[in-house]
């Protein structure tokens, strides 16, 4: 496969940091975004120190001036975004009833609107290389319902209403927006306890990494929209 510039969101842990990884041990340049510099500082000094060309920017996508800088800047020192992974999430494992209206901002901003902009900034010069691939790490939990999960889910529902619209949308220009819906999987978005308790249940970030890259990979021709990732024992609820 050619090298390619890929820009992953949320790469500071977790699903985010092994995309970057396996990306960059394909022989492809990693752009590592997020909140948390020391990590993604660490990440790259791995990468680079393996041999392999990455950045690291920390970018907060709910905030547009913040993703229209970091783009800036990536194609400044790197040149143009081929492969933009939307990661970035958080959540907030609570009731209805105990949601706050703090935590329904900061989830929908986050997951939803930090989507949507991220997107907005790189297509346009997608569209007129008539080429590119957005990949949206979505959730199970936009096709499931789960306990106190419902602004989390309303979050990721959007992401999929959202991108499949925009998939019909940009089919003309050779542009592939895939979404992937994983299910439980072991990341610090869960508690530790448990993570400790499902363990074993849980795939590994490394899992979903790897099924990333091959969606990524296809042929030209080939446009794989939706790939539903759960534990072989079934969803946790």
């Amino acid at each position: 496969m050619p090298q390619k510039i890929i820009w992953i969101t949320g790469a500071s842990t977790g699903i985010g940091r092994e995309i970057a990884i396996e990306f960059s041990r394909a022989g492809h340049i990693v752009i590592l975004t997020g909140r948390r510099k020391s990590r993604l500082v660490s990440i790259t000094s791995e990468i680079k120190f393996a041999g392999r060309e990455a950045g690291a920017f920390v970018c907060n996508v709910a905030s547009e001036r913040s993703v229209q800088r970091t783009v800036k800047r990536i194609r400044e020192n790197f040149g143009e975004i081929d492969v933009l992974i939307n990661n970035a999430g958080v959540t907030a494992f609570k009731s209805f009833v105990e949601t706050k209206t703090y935590d329904f901002d900061n989830i929908i901003e986050t997951n939803l609107r930090g989507t949507f902009l991220c997107i907005k900034t790189i297509l346009p010069k997608m569209i007129k290389a008539r080429k590119g691939q957005i990949i949206n790490i979505v959730s199970v939990a936009a096709k499931t319902v789960f306990d106190n999960s419902a602004v989390y889910a309303a979050s990721k529902a959007g992401i999929m209403a959202l991108t499949d619209s925009l998939r019909k949308e940009v089919r003309k220009f050779n542009i592939k927006v895939i979404n992937l819906y994983p299910g439980a999987t072991e990341t610090p978005m869960w508690d530790l306890k448990s993570r400790q308790k499902y363990k074993n249940r849980m795939m590994s970030p490394n899992d979903i990494a790897k099924i990333v890259l091959f969606a990524s990979e296809q042929p030209k021709k080939v446009h794989i929209e939706d790939i539903v990732i759960r534990p072989l024992k079934g969803d946790i609820k």
